[in-house]
């Protein structure tokens, strides 16, 4: 797989963020394939497509270089400032360098449940 990892949010303390793996899932499936977007983070279609890159898409394996967390954040709810609000929708596997040079988050939605 070669996807090439920086993990900046997971160098900031710790409590920005919890570490966390993804929920594995049965059976996964691709149901639809962005292969410009595969390109522009450096990953070829034939990688795409592979076996492997559905297990860490579903969730199912970590790649290589992944340092999995769910980030916490504070802000505003229902009007009232909150000191700590968090992600309790994805995983943030890591940022993946592009073709660009801009790093580009790599997030498991529905991941599993997480602290926040």
């Amino acid at each position: 797989m070669p996807f090439h990892f920086t993990n900046t949010y997971a160098r900031l303390p710790e409590r920005f963020y919890a570490r966390i793996n993804p929920t594995p899932v049965a059976d996964p499936r691709r149901l639809a394939a962005n292969l410009e977007l595969a390109e522009h983070l450096c990953l070829l279609p034939e990688e795409l497509m592979a076996s492997e890159t559905l297990a860490i898409l579903s969730g199912n394996q970590l790649p290589k270089g992944a340092e999995p967390i769910a980030t916490a954040y504070a802000g505003h709810q229902f009007g009232q400032p909150v000191p700590q609000l968090g992600d309790g929708r994805a995983i943030l596997l890591g940022e993946v360098l592009a073709k660009d040079g801009l790093g580009y988050e790599l997030q498991l939605k529905g991941s599993g449940p997480t602290p926040y």
